[in-house]
């Protein structure tokens, strides 16, 4: 192959090129030679495809995404917002904390393993590229339908790659979700977070300053594997037989990764490093474009030197490469001995790569050829902006007039036990224990709490006890419903699961998973759902501190549920007087917080006994959710409850089955006077938990309820080995604990053969 060099490329206008195979449009193709006032080298149109990418440039979504900024409320705790590899947040004592989620959907479908593994792998990258120590993961999914046949080869191969790398690693992964629907079918949902902790003065940040100061590469060698990931399969709508293009899924090895951040910490901690960039999306292409972009000089890169792991890798290649375990630093001259001596000690292949300039360019060299002569923020931040049209889809007026508070309900006390034992073994509601059970929760010693707990929390501080606390949630089926208030759902739920274990919530990262953004009713979906996520953490002060958009979540025609899912950090000063969600002690006395309405729209009822999804989702009320996580932290510092569950999927019933099979203890329920049973036990109205109350406490309990306003009702008495409803039915905890333990392992464990 004849390369194309700068020279070449301005001397020959003429020469067609693949910009449409590699994902760019023809207007796109026409601003990048605008640009560059010609034609584009091979390398420099491969950097800009993958850079200009839907994955790599928010392209259509940044329009949106600009409300979090604007909308942002005050708060003394963010450290780093918005912009750079992940947010960070002050949580005192001089420590800072990191966390980023971010999506690997379409891997994870055409490669279950390498995908799911490999998200992991890059987001630990992210949090390492701050300056801090990784110390837990979580990973929020979503699949198809549970007895499909697909589901049984994706679900088993994406479990057995998050447990594979995060285990192999030795990061406890402490929350997330699995959630079955008929909509991710072809298009799972594989998200994953990390959380990272340092001191204040360790924050990196990802520029190249200082002319004369090194580029160095160092970690794995750059393979074939990934190519084009992010501007092929990230921005393409799949059909019905799959992706059109199968470029290579990442190659993981945990291992080598497990080396790269003993390696990296160790440099941070010897002041080594200027700047640093991990290399995940669009490879070097990102890294040094980004580096270079964020300084305040320009670049040269001599290619050549690379290390690779297969010689006959082109400079284009090279250059979209998304070859795992890799990163880039930006080192004075007379610290890279040191530096490699460094790398050298951990087994780590690192490499002077480049250097930084006095100039403006991004300059990249091949056997001292120049092929890429670029102006680095057009690459890494002045990308095309689109304001795609959207429109409140045809279909939405008749699917919130299908008001699932019509629906058939029982009738007798029979009718709600049966119903009761049909939610609790269904797959989205029963145990996810056979999932979860795959990961190590307590590796390195600091887990405090983990799945199903309702937020996992890790210990930072031994001597004081200090900790944080991580919850994600997000409800396709209300953000369906309605999604703005779809939206703010996830993050109430999410906010409220971190209070509930006496965390004071402070941040938010977001994985906003959508359809094409080309489909206007998809593009109004995530419209509203940013709408409705920027005004909830306005009001409830939790600033976004960064995260992820995916779109393209779609099959043919038919789109995924809009699935914004929301990540809350919170803070908690001594994780010793962390509240668990399960009942442990007979005689203390449960209460009920919060407001019941008549509230089945998207609920867990209506799916699992009607198959139905229609109606209005369950009302906000921020003001309430506040309130509610006050009472919920003051109760939990003060020793005031011994247990909390907050109420969301599957109502009361859902919550309750949890608290007591967790402690193995039973309770005794009374249904308030103003409700039925029916809507006691199902309905799914935001702003509740239930708490169990000593009853040496029991006044100064309701005494701060009462006093700060927050409805809490007593009904009923942790006791016995049964869930028993006054008047209604009584099932035993070994029937429920068969009937919500098994359907998963049942569903499931053939697809691990």
């Amino acid at each position: 192959m004849t390369l194309d060099t700068v020279k070449h490329a301005s001397d020959t206008p003429e020469v067609e090129q693949p910009w449409a195979e590699l994902g760019l449009k023809r207007d796109e193709y026409d601003r990048i030679r605008e640009i560059l006032g010609r034609r584009p080298t091979g390398a420099e149109l491969a950097m800009y495809s993958v850079m200009w990418s839907e994955h790599c440039s928010y392209k259509s979504s940044k329009v949106h995404l600009k409300q979090f900024g604007e909308k942002a409320p005050e708060s003394d705790a963010l450290l780093v917002g918005i912009g750079e590899n992940a947010g960070v947040v002050d949580v005192g004592q001089g420590y800072a904390v990191t966390f980023k989620v971010e999506s690997h959907n379409h891997p994870s479908y055409i490669e279950p393993y390498q995908g799911a593994a490999t998200g992991v792998g890059g987001i630990v990258r992210d949090i390492l590229a701050m300056g801090a120590r990784p110390v837990a993961v979580m990973d929020p999914l979503r699949f198809g339908a549970p007895d499909h046949p697909d589901t049984k080869r994706v679900l088993p191969g994406v479990v057995a790659g998050i447990g594979g790398y995060g285990n192999c690693l030795g990061l406890p992964n402490i929350g997330g979700e699995v959630v079955f629907d008929p909509c991710y079918q072809g298009n799972p949902l594989v998200n994953a977070l990390c959380v990272g902790v340092m001191r204040h003065e360790d924050i990196h940040l990802a520029k190249a300053s200082g002319t004369g100061n090194k580029v160095i590469l160092y970690g794995a060698r750059t393979g074939g594997d990934g190519i084009g990931g992010v501007s092929v399969l990230a921005s393409e709508t799949f059909d019905e037989t799959g992706p059109a293009k199968r470029p290579a899924v990442q190659v993981g090895d945990p291992f080598q990764e497990k080396l790269l951040i003993e390696c990296t910490l160790e440099v941070f901690k010897e002041n080594l490093v200027v700047g640093i960039q991990d290399l995940g999306g669009a490879g070097l292409s990102c890294a040094t474009s980004e580096l270079a972009s964020a300084g305040s000089g320009g670049m040269r890169i001599d290619l050549d030197t690379v290390p690779l792991r297969d010689s006959t890798l082109s400079p284009e290649e090279i250059l979209m490469s998304e070859s795992q375990e890799r990163m880039c630093a930006i080192v004075e001259p007379d610290k890279v001995d040191r530096f490699l001596e460094i790398c050298e000690k951990w087994d780590v292949i690192a490499t002077v790569i480049g250097e930084v300039t006095d100039g403006d360019r991004l300059e990249i060299y091949w056997h001292g050829e120049q092929i890429v002569d670029v102006p680095p923020r057009t690459v890494a931040h002045e990308g095309p902006v689109y304001h795609r049209p959207y429109a409140r889809p045809e279909w939405q007026d008749a699917l919130q007039a299908d008001d699932a508070n019509r629906l058939p309900r029982p009738s007798s006390g029979a009718e709600l036990r049966e119903q009761v034992l049909r939610l609790v073994s269904s797959p989205n509601q029963a145990s996810k224990a056979w999932i979860t059970d795959q990961y190590d929760r307590y590796v390195l010693g600091n887990t405090v709490l983990a799945q199903p707990e309702d937020s996992g929390m890790i210990r930072i501080d031994e001597e004081t006890g200090l900790g944080v606390a991580v919850a994600t949630d997000g409800n396709g089926r209300y953000a369906k419903l309605d999604p703005y208030t779809g939206a703010q759902l996830a993050l109430a739920e999410s906010y409220r699961n971190v209070a509930t274990t006496g965390a004071k919530p402070l941040a938010v990262t977001d994985c906003l998973n959508f359809g094409s953004p080309e489909d206007p009713g998809a593009m109004w979906q995530f419209a509203e759902a940013c709408r409705g996520l920027a005004d909830a953490c306005q009001v409830l002060g939790t600033p976004v501190t960064g995260g992820n958009v995916s779109l393209y979540n779609q099959t043919g025609d038919t789109a995924i549920h809009p699935t914004p899912v929301v990540g809350v950090l919170g803070v908690i000063d001594d994780v010793s007087r962390r509240t668990p969600m399960a009942f442990s002690e007979e005689g203390q006395l449960i209460y009920l917080l919060g407001d019941t309405r008549e509230e089945l729209g998207g609920s867990a009822w209506s799916q699992v006994i009607h198959d139905h999804l229609g109606g209005m989702p369950p009302k906000v009320d921020l003001e309430r959710e506040r309130l509610l996580a006050e009472i919920l932290i003051s109760a939990s510092r003060d020793g005031m409850i011994d247990a909390a569950h907050d109420l969301s999927d599957g109502g009361l019933i859902q919550a309750l089955t949890e608290s007591c099979l967790k402690g193995g203890k039973g309770a005794r329920l009374i249904v308030p006077e103003e409700l039925d049973a029916f809507v006691f036990l199902f309905s799914e109205s935001a702003g509740r938990a239930i708490v169990s109350v000593p009853r040496s406490e029991e006044l100064r309990f309701t005494d701060m309820c009462g006093v700060r306003g927050l409805p809490a009702t007593r009904i009923g008495v942790v006791d016995g080995d049964a869930i028993e409803v006054q008047g209604q039915f009584s099932i035993p905890l070994a029937e429920l604990r068969e009937a919500h333990e098994t359907t998963i392992p049942a569903l499931l464990s053939d697809g691990l053969a």
